[in-house]
């Protein structure tokens, strides 16, 4: 028989941020094991519940018992599984053994590679009963859970106390034990609004009698949409500040949702709007209201709460939430206040004393590199120098304020409003705020010379320094941010753009440290680690892999170019001459790599006897002077189009004459031919890449 199956978990308060993970994580395993198991289609997703207090499943057309099975178990080799005469070998006696069949009934297969026993079983199937209190135990283990717990005299674990279970398939109870307990159909609801324990009659009425009685909204999707919906209705004209990871920590605080508004006094908003907005959203989990949308708004002195709460008199809600965030502000401005006392300036020597690493030094020996290095790139891009200088001597003060001391998220930002506070000029300031940028994957990046060659010093020297000291990114494990750095670096060259030389910018940046203190090849794995993210961002940015393997290829210098050089590959690949020119660009190159030094220098037109050689000749000669100039113009698309006419005299070439000719002076002479024409052909990106 089919019908739902309904899993609960009745616990103490789960950790609200992996809330949803552990929900998710949870249909995903016992969706595997019901399927492998057969009580299941395999396309069959179920349902997940997760709340403050509650983890649940439902798995409608959920099988009673299992389809009748028959069980295949691979055995040895034939040609080990038998001796000369025939007969089996105590490897395979031993098989036949754990498989409990006799020689005459083992089934022999092919899998391509080699012929092997095959042992086949009937089985019938069992009944969930036997089955599903393992299957929770066992799908319970590999939640992603960071710390377990033990609670009472059991030796049971999970992330939070567990004190009630169901295990129900349609209206029946699954008899069945799960970290200690007995399963039941009972459960509870909220705290508070519930009408106490409710009973669940069957698998399929469990969100709706939850809701109904229990006064909890079980589905996450649900609930969070409910907030969504509740916050876009309170916000009335002014716009509410969204943030996806707080509306996730919310619903995974709340059971049945409601949003009130409440409020401040508007004298606190004469502290910086990212404090307050940092307190309210970090400290209390509330949503600020703000006075517009996008980067011009200004936050209000209103916020809305959402509370776990549905009253017909929220004014104690509301009043108390006021009261709770009140001193929260009040520390913000003291902070504020008191660190304005103290110029930027000032604060400087303070950070002789931040370990910014035991290798690398202090942060203040890292600001005097980044000073040094933000000039250098200033000048290369005719930048205001002091300004640069200023704005990296600045960079890292604000680390030693009170504020950022209280709010590390912070940092930058309180360093831009204090400089103004300092009379610094809004350059300056600007550039400290926005040295740090792009923080993640889309952030905006700096603006204007200035700030652009001070995050570029920032990231430059975190990357030369850590791969200096061997401190390299493996696997998921990044502590210092070098990923990010990295993809930094090339989205302010590539997207500013700017006209720098990343080699040269690695060279400025490793003159900042003692060339004992750079060891091994970590010139080699620095700019190897940068041209796979660039690799990466250029592939997940929707670049085409052949194109984007064509133009790093070589290796470019100047990675604001390389967005152009894309697309002229991507215009030359939709040339008719082009698969054709790639084939014969790739034959050239390993032409040329397996001939090693036979090439001549330069090509001796005397020695070109054959007409068609002549022609390939005439045509690149020809062809050079204005594919050159296109080059110098950076009319990518323009210089590999004109390639596109030398397709019918290669063709010709290599139909007519044998490059590998038996007279020594020739085949080098042929070879200089073809090394001038693939010098021409891969100026713009290594199109040999493009041939499939």
């Amino acid at each position: 028989m089919k019908a739902t199956l309904l899993i609960e978990l009745l616990t103490e308060e789960l950790p609200p941020k992996s809330l949803g993970k552990l929900g998710l994580a949870f249909r995903e395993q016992m969706q595997k094991a019901l399927a492998e198991a057969g009580f299941i289609d395999a396309g069959n997703a179920g349902r997940w519940f997760a709340t403050p207090r509650r983890l649940a499943l439902q798995f409608d057309d959920c099988l009673e018992s299992q389809p009748d099975r028959v069980i295949e178990k691979k055995g040895p080799a034939v040609a080990s599984g038998v001796d000369a005469s025939g007969a089996p070998t105590k490897a395979l006696e031993g098989f036949m053994r754990s498989a409990g069949v006799s020689f005459d009934q083992l089934e022999k297969l092919n899998d391509g590679k080699a012929e092997y026993f095959v042992a086949r079983s009937n089985k019938s199937g069992g009944r969930i009963d036997e089955y599903l209190a393992d299957m929770v135990e066992a799908a319970l283990k590999k939640l992603p859970v960071a710390k377990l717990m033990r609670w009472g005299a059991g030796e049971a674990q999970f992330v939070r106390p567990v004190h009630g279970l169901i295990l129900m398939h349609d209206g029946r109870i699954v008899p069945g034990k799960v970290l200690g307990l007995a399963s039941r159909n009972i459960t509870r609801g909220h705290r508070f609004m519930s009408v106490g324990v409710i009973d669940i009659p069957h698998a399929e009425d469990y969100e709706g009698i939850l809701e109904k009685e229990g006064r909890v909204i079980a589905s996450f999707a649900k609930r969070r949409a409910m907030i969504v919906e509740q916050l876009d209705g309170a916000a009335g004209q002014l716009t509410w500040l969204r943030d996806d990871a707080l509306l996730d920590e919310v619903t995974a605080l709340v059971e049945y949702p409601a949003v009130y508004e409440a409020s401040f006094e508007p004298e606190f908003l004469a502290v910086p709007q990212e404090c307050l907005i940092l307190t309210m959203k970090a400290n209390q989990k509330y949503f600020p209201l703000m006075d517009g949308a996008g980067e011009q708004s200004k936050l209000t002195h209103r916020f809305l709460v959402v509370s776990n709460m549905k009253v017909a008199d929220p004014a104690n809600i509301i009043t108390g939430n006021a009261r709770v965030v009140r001193p929260r502000l009040a520390d913000a401005k003291f902070f504020f206040e008191t660190d304005k006392k103290t110029p930027l300036s000032a604060r400087i020597g303070k950070l002789s004393r931040v370990v910014y690493h035991n290798k690398l030094g202090s942060q203040g020996e890292r600001v005097d590199r980044l000073v040094k290095l933000a000039a250098r790139i200033a000048k290369r891009l005719g930048a205001d120098v002091t300004q640069a200088e200023r704005a990296a001597l600045l960079a890292k003060a604000d680390l030693v304020t009170d504020m950022v001391g209280e709010f590390p998220e912070l940092q930058g930002i309180m360093g831009r409003y204090y400089a103004l506070a300092d009379g610094e000029s809004a350059t300056v300031a600007d550039a400290i705020q926005s040295h740090y940028q792009p923080r993640f994957n889309g952030d905006v990046l700096p603006q204007g010379p200035v700030a652009c060659a001070v995050a570029l010093a920032d990231k430059l020297d975190a990357l030369v320094g850590f791969f200096g000291i061997g401190q390299i990114p493996t696997g998921d494990k990044d502590p210092f941010g070098l990923r990010r750095a990295a993809l930094g670096v090339l989205r302010i060259l590539m997207e500013a753009p700017l006209p720098l030389s990343l080699p040269e910018l690695i060279d400025d940046a490793a003159n900042g440290f003692a060339p004992e203190l750079l060891s091994g090849d970590w010139r080699a794995s620095s700019t190897g680690f940068l041209k796979e993210r660039l690799r990466h961002m250029l592939r997940d940015a929707g670049h085409d892999h052949r194109a984007v393997d064509a133009v790093l290829a070589l290796d470019p210098a100047r990675i604001d170019q390389v967005p152009a050089r894309l697309a002229a590959v991507k215009a030359f690949a939709a040339l008719p001459e082009a698969e054709a020119l790639a084939a014969a660009n790739k034959r050239i190159v390993n032409i040329l790599r397996k001939s090693g030094a036979e090439a001549g220098s330069s090509v001796d037109t005397a020695l070109l006897t054959e007409e068609v050689e002549q022609a390939l000749f005439t045509q690149v000669s020809a062809a050079s002077p204005g594919i050159e100039a296109q080059l110098a113009a950076g009319d990518y698309t323009a210089a590999l189009k004109a390639l596109a006419g030398l397709r019918g005299t290669v063709d010709a070439f290599f139909d007519g004459v044998m490059v590998m000719a038996e007279d020594k002076a020739t085949r080098a002479n042929r070879l200089a031919l073809l090394a001038r024409l693939a010098g021409l052909m891969n100026r713009v990106a290594d199109i040999s890449k493009l041939s499939s």
